[in-house]
Formats: structure tokens, C-alpha cells, sequence
């Protein structure tokens, strides 16, 4: 590994995704690979231990999903710059991952070329969006939306539940996600809603019409 190659932690479920990304770096010029995980909750820990300059991140991940890990990323502070490269590029994916601190946002389609640039340009601290998503958060931001509008459908799921006095772990039960990514959906949830607790934001739901 040399001095100035730029280090990487792969973040995928798909190990045959996993595979392809580390022969496509690993052959090339200026790329290192410090290791694979397989979802948010190794990412976590493996980001810990190797420190790496940029993490490629997939974003639905059985076992922990990839917002909720850039999210606990970072809360921690951690160095490392957070790439997202996924097939997704809807408003509900999009939207909460750069939310959440992601550096930049790709989609699998992207050229390799266009890859190793992107992560060169994490790697520096800029943002790079591939053009479905930057026009995406363009629409978002230029088009006014009602608190409705705003909730992506997992939100509404989450805030119906807990309209229901579903507790956190239950939730995660019943929508097949983890813990830490209800705690996330209801941390998105509060900003929306302009809101601090469970009780206001069930509150806020029914008085707009979003929980009917």
C-alpha cells in the first residue's frame, strides 16, 4: 500500500458486488481496500478499526441498512468520507442518506471511470452526485411539499406505529428493519414534523391529515 492511495472500506450485501469492486480498485492505480462488509452493523465496527478514507456504501442491507449507519458515522465523528453507490435513487433513499452525512451519492450504473473519480473527489471532501440525484435534490428543494408530502412512506409507517404506542423494538419487528434505523426514521420524523417527541409528533400527524 502506498503512501498516498486512497483507502477503502466496501459496504454490500451482495458479495458478488463486493468482489467486483475490489478487483476493479484493487487493479487500479491509487486504491487500496482495507476490507468488505457485508452490512451496516460490520461497517460500523470494520470503519473503526481500519479508518479508512472512504467508505462505499450500499444503502438496503438485511441486518442494518446503510442510512442508518452513515448516520451513526457520523454522530461518532468518524475520518472516513461516505460514498453512497447504490441501484436507488428515490427521493425516500436519496434524501435521508445525504440527510444522514453522506459525501456523495452514485448509482451502480455509473461508469468506472466515473467511480474512481467520485471516490478521488470524496476522498477531498466534495460532494459528488450522480446527475438522477442532483436533480432529484434540486426538485426537492425548489418545489414547496406539505409535512405530508415530505414523509417518505416508511416515515408514515413509522408514525402510524408509534401512534399506536408501538414501542421502538416492536416497530423494528413488525417493518422487518433494526432498531437503530427506527430511531432514525423518527429522528427524520421530528425534523419534518418540527417537533422534539413521540407524543408532539403524533400530535402534529393527525392535526395535518397525515395519520387521517
Amino acid at each position: 500500500m502506498s503512501d498516498d492511495a486512497i483507502t477503502l472500506l466496501i459496504v454490500d450485501d451482495h458479495p458478488v458486488v463486493r468482489d467486483g469492486l475490489r478487483g476493479m480498485f484493487v487493479s487500479a492505480p491509487g486504491f487500496t481496500v482495507l476490507g468488505e462488509a457485508a452490512d451496516g452493523v460490520a461497517a460500523l465496527a470494520l470503519a473503526q478499526a481500519l479508518d479508512p478514507d472512504v467508505v462505499l456504501m450500499d444503502l438496503r442491507m438485511p441486518g442494518g441498512n446503510g442510512v442508518a449507519a452513515i448516520a451513526e458515522l457520523t454522530r461518532r465523528g468518524a475520518r472516513a468520507r461516505i460514498l453512497v453507490l447504490t441501484t436507488y435513487d428515490t427521493d425516500s433513499d436519496t434524501l435521508p442518506a445525504i440527510e444522514a452525512g453522506a459525501t456523495g451519492y452514485l448509482l451502480k450504473d455509473a461508469p468506472r471511470d466515473e467511480l474512481f473519480t467520485a471516490v478521488r473527489a470524496a476522498a477531498e471532501g466534495r460532494t459528488v452526485l450522480s446527475p438522477a440525484v442532483a436533480s432529484r435534490l434540486v426538485s426537492a428543494v425548489r418545489t414547496p411539499t406539505t409535512a405530508q408530502d415530505s414523509l417518505s412512506g416508511r416515515e408514515r409507517e413509522v408514525l402510524a406505529l408509534v401512534a399506536k404506542g408501538t414501542s421502538n423494538r416492536e416497530i423494528a419487528r413488525v417493518l422487518f428493519i433494526s432498531e437503530a434505523t427506527v430511531k432514525t426514521h423518527l429522528t427524520h420524523l421530528y425534523a419534518k414534523l418540527g417537533v422534539n417527541d413521540r407524543a408532539a409528533a403524533v400530535a402534529v400527524g393527525y392535526d395535518r391529515g397525515i395519520l387521517g
